[in-house]
């Protein structure tokens, strides 16, 4: 038996946006589905948009997988600040950079990209959904 861990990112009205930008990125398909196209009485009781993100993910040829949804108006909902790292970790130092210069775009760059203790190429970005991404090629060890 095999089984894999995706990161779900939780959003307020901004999942489907995440998901374009993700998409552009790192490639692959956005898959996405409404509350209006599976949302429960639970949703609608708490505010459910018609238009927002229920479920949504990007799987891309190469392995990266990342899950969104839109939390309701009426459920509680923290970004909180730090709570979650997506760690992207890769062989080809062009492909990594090529990924953080994407996440950058609009967002604030925490550790530049360059050499450290622990990998030859690492970097630290909060894209402009409030997401914080740490890259880095895998060191040979």
């Amino acid at each position: 038996m095999s089984i894999t861990t995706t990161t779900h990112l939780n959003f307020r009205g901004q999942a489907r946006a995440a998901l374009d930008h993700y998409a552009a990125v790192f490639g692959g398909e956005v898959q996405a589905f409404t509350f209006a196209q599976g949302g429960t009485d639970r949703d609608r009781a708490d505010g459910a948009v018609d238009d927002q993100v229920i479920w949504g993910g990007v799987t891309s040829p190469a392995g990266f997988s990342i899950m969104a949804f839109d939390v309701p108006p009426g459920r509680a909902h923290d970004q909180g600040t730090d709570a979650v790292y997506v760690s992207v970790r890769g062989d080809d130092p062009a492909e990594i950079t090529r990924f953080f210069d994407g996440l950058a775009e609009g967002g604030t760059v925490r550790a530049a990209l360059g050499p450290a203790a622990f990998s030859p190429l690492y970097g630290m970005v909060t894209d402009r959904f409030g997401v914080t991404w740490v890259l880095d090629v895998v060191a040979a060890y």
